[in-house]
C-alpha cells in the first residue's frame, strides 16, 4: 500500500476519533463522509429522517454482482477520565476509516468499476441495535448480492496481524419491566405486596431456567430499583431489567419465552400488575458459507495462510446480522481483524495498533478483486 494512502487513512481515523457522535446523532460524521464520497465520484444517498450515508461506485447498470461493504458510525456514551461524553471505544472510527480506505485503494484496480457495482454503507446507530433495521427499511441492501463488514477484535480473541473470515456473534437481548402496586406502612404488610419480595421471587424463578448447556447462554439482572429514603414504607413498585445472551437465535427465543411465563405467573400469584416496558435485542450471526470462503481466500492472499484464524465465536452482538435476517437473499460475513486491541472493546481507554487498519483495507479490497474474477 502506498505511503500516501496510509497517511490518508490515519488522518481520517484521527479526525473521526476526535469527533465522536452518539447513535442517531452522527450528523457531522455523515456530512464529513458524504463529502469524501462525493470527491471520489460516488453517487451518494442520504436520508431525510436519519443519519447515515451510502456511496455507490462502479457498474450498477449491467449484469454484474453488486457488493456492499458496511461500516458502523456511532460512538458510545461513557465516562472517560472523569468526564461523561461520546467516545469511540468500539472501533467504529477504525471501521469507517478502513471502508473509506477501500474506496481510495480501488483507484489501483480500475477493472473493479467495470466488473462490479460497489456500495459503501455507513450505518448509524449500531450501538442501540437500530441502524441496520432502519437501512433495511430504506431498501439499501435490496439489490446487492454480497455484504461484508469488518470489526476490530480484542487481543484475547485474535492476535495482531491475524484475521478471521467470520465473527459468529451471539444473540443479545434485554427485557425491562415494572412491578406496579401500592405502598403500605411497614407495620401493615398485609395491605400490599412487597415489590422487592416479588422481584426476589422472579429472580429465583429465573435461576431455574435450564436450556441446552452445550449452547452458550446467560441471564443476568442488571437493574433492580425499589423503595426510597424511608425504611418504614413497604414499596409497591419496582423497576427491573434482565440482560440475555445466547449463541443462537433459537435459544434466545427459548430464554425470552420462559421469562415471559415467569412474569405472567408472578403477576397472577401476587395479583399485582407487572408491565413489560421494553423488549429488544440483536440477532445472532447467520453467516453465508460462500461469503465466508471468499473472505478466507482474501485473508490468505493478503496476509498469508499462516495468519488466517478460524471464525470467531463471541457472546457479543452486532446489528450487522439484521441485514441477513431481514433479507435472506444476502450472502454476508463480517471479518474479525486482529489489532492488539486492549484492554477490551467498550473500555473507555481502549487502544489498538492503528497500522492494522491497512490489513483490513487490503482484505476488503481483495474480496472485491475475487468477485471481479468470478
Amino acid at each position: 500500500m502506498e505511503k500516501s494512502l496510509k497517511s490518508k487513512i490515519l488522518e481520517t481515523f484521527n479526525y473521526l476519533h476526535a469527533n465522536p457522535e452518539l447513535s442517531w446523532e452522527e450528523k457531522n460524521t455523515t456530512e464529513y463522509i458524504k463529502n469524501l464520497l462525493v470527491e471520489e465520484g460516488c453517487k451518494v444517498h442520504t436520508f431525510h429522517d436519519c443519519t447515515g450515508v451510502v456511496g455507490d461506485i462502479g457498474n450498477f447498470s449491467g449484469n454484474v454482482p453488486i457488493i456492499g461493504i458496511r461500516a458502523d458510525m456511532d460512538a458510545l456514551y461513557q465516562e472517560v477520565n472523569g468526564e461523561l461524553r461520546a467516545n469511540h471505544s468500539c472501533g467504529h472510527d477504525a471501521h469507517m476509516s478502513m471502508v473509506l480506505g477501500v474506496l481510495w485503494n480501488i483507484k489501483n484496480y480500475p477493472e473493479l468499476k467495470e466488473k462490479l457495482g460497489i456500495r459503501f454503507i455507513f450505518q448509524p446507530a449500531e450501538e442501540v441495535g437500530g441502524g441496520a433495521l432502519k437501512l433495511v427499511e430504506k431498501g439499501i441492501v435490496d439489490n446487492i448480492q454480497y455484504l461484508y463488514g469488518i470489526h476490530l477484535r480484542p487481543f484475547q480473541e485474535t492476535p495482531n496481524g491475524y484475521a478471521a473470515p467470520a465473527i459468529l456473534h451471539g444473540a443479545t437481548g434485554a427485557i425491562e419491566f415494572e412491578i406496579r402496586g401500592e405502598d403500605a406502612h411497614g407495620a401493615r404488610p398485609h395491605l400490599t405486596h412487597n415489590a422487592i419480595e416479588i422481584g426476589h421471587y422472579i429472580l429465583n424463578c429465573v435461576n431455574t431456567i435450564h436450556i441446552d448447556p452445550n449452547i452458550s447462554h446467560s441471564i443476568k439482572i442488571t437493574r433492580f430499583i425499589s423503595g426510597g429514603k424511608n425504611t418504614n414504607i413497604i414499596p409497591g413498585n419496582a423497576s427491573l431489567a434482565f440482560d440475555l445472551r445466547a449463541q443462537t437465535n433459537e435459544h434466545m427465543n427459548q430464554l425470552k419465552e420462559r421469562i415471559y411465563e415467569i412474569l405472567k405467573n408472578a403477576e397472577e400469584l401476587f395479583q399485582t400488575e407487572i408491565k413489560i416496558t421494553n423488549d429488544y435485542g440483536i440477532v445472532a450471526a447467520e453467516v453465508h458459507d460462500e461469503a465466508k470462503e471468499i473472505a478466507k481466500e482474501a485473508i490468505i492472499r493478503t496476509l498469508g495462510e499462516k495468519y488466517l484464524r478460524e471464525p470467531i465465536v463471541t457472546p457479543g452482538g452486532d446489528d450487522f446480522h439484521f441485514y441477513t435476517i431481514k433479507r435472506p437473499h444476502l450472502k454476508a460475513t463480517m471479518i474479525g481483524l486482529g489489532c492488539d486491541l486492549k484492554p477490551g472493546l467498550h473500555h473507555p481507554n481502549m487502544t489498538f495498533d492503528r497500522n492494522a487498519m491497512f490489513n483490513g483495507v487490503e482484505i476488503l479490497t481483495e474480496i472485491l478483486c475475487i468477485h471481479s474474477r468470478k
